[in-house]
């Protein structure tokens, strides 16, 4: 069993880098969204990360043994996690196009509820009483977070509510890609899984794109793509390495707060230029919706079995 080292203090530090490395993401993401189509976007995303992350395995001389793919059960595993994250990352990308970072940050938080329930359900985990109350919180803080879109919702109509299915897709197939993932790690290492996942966006994408499109960015563009190009690899990093000084429950609890970010930094870009992002219309139930589903989220991540795993 890992044990982590006790400096609580990097830890949290560690954590807080990655809760504001993803709660910035879908922001840089919408703004590049003006430069670029869904398709490249990911294309570059996925390019990006495996140039970096496989140079650095082949430098290490850790690169994956393709071997234990000769196993059926590994290859369908690998199958499903490469298929779950490429879907949930092009499916994310098309309901951020047509909503909010806000209303996608917050509703893509229901993943690791649904890996939640899939552990129950699939490997027959424990679901306690404070993970239950956890879950209704965030249920709760959900559906007052959205109280003005109801009629949208309810009817299904506008680009609003199909970006917002888009991204109830993309969680879905989050959850089987972390569920796979699980399974997987007990043949390889989570670097190996990602790198095989990286190469396989990058190749998957490569015809629907338009690569061509990056001659004709200008500073913002470059620094917008490079920044959502190296997001995946620094939060993951600092994700990663937080878990080795500091309890797995306490950095997913520390995670909780990314959507309250998005909305803090939403709020801040808007203030110092009006009109810059389109921003989601919030009232007073909207922030304490938002501040209740945290809750939710903090609690049920507090309330896992310490020896349960952590995906990364």
């Amino acid at each position: 069993m890992h044990e982590i080292s006790g400096r609580w203090q990097l830890g949290l530090f560690l954590s807080l880098t990655t809760a504001i490395l993803w709660g910035v993401l879908p922001i840089a993401l919408k703004e590049l969204l003006q430069y670029m189509d869904v398709n490249t976007i990911t294309w570059f995303r996925f390019l990006i990360a495996a140039v970096f992350l496989g140079g650095y395995l082949v430098i290490t001389k850790r690169l994956p043994s393709l071997s234990s793919l000769k196993n059926n059960k590994i290859m369908v595993l690998m199958l499903l996690t490469v298929f779950g994250l490429l879907a949930n990352y092009i499916l994310y990308m098309m309901g951020l196009a047509l909503t909010s970072p806000e209303s996608t940050q917050v509703m893509i938080q229901i993943a690791p509820m649904l890996l939640l329930i899939g552990g129950v359900c699939v490997f027959k985990e424990s679901f306690n009483t404070k993970q239950k109350v956890g879950l209704l919180t965030f249920i709760l803080g959900l559906v007052l977070f959205f109280n003005q879109r109801f009629e949208q919702l309810f009817s299904f109509q506008g680009n609003y509510a199909l970006g917002l299915f888009f991204i109830i897709l993309a969680a879905i197939l989050w959850a089987i890609y972390a569920l796979a993932q699980k399974q997987l790690l007990k043949s390889f290492a989570s670097e190996e899984i990602m790198i095989l996942i990286y190469l396989a966006g990058t190749l998957a994408f490569l015809p629907s794109s338009a690569p061509s499109l990056v001659f004709e960015l200008d500073t913002i563009g470059w620094l917008l793509l490079i920044f959502c190009g190296a997001n995946t690899l620094l939060a993951y990093g600092a994700f990663a390495e937080a878990l080795e000084h500091w309890e797995a429950s306490r950095v997913s609890a520390t995670l909780a707060i990314t959507p309250l970010l998005t909305l803090i930094f939403m709020q801040i870009i808007n203030y110092i230029s009006p009109g810059a992002i389109t921003n989601e219309p919030l009232n007073t139930t909207s922030i304490i919706g938002a501040v209740i589903l945290v809750i939710g989220s903090g609690v049920t991540a507090l309330s896992k079995n310490k020896n349960k795993l952590v995906l990364t």
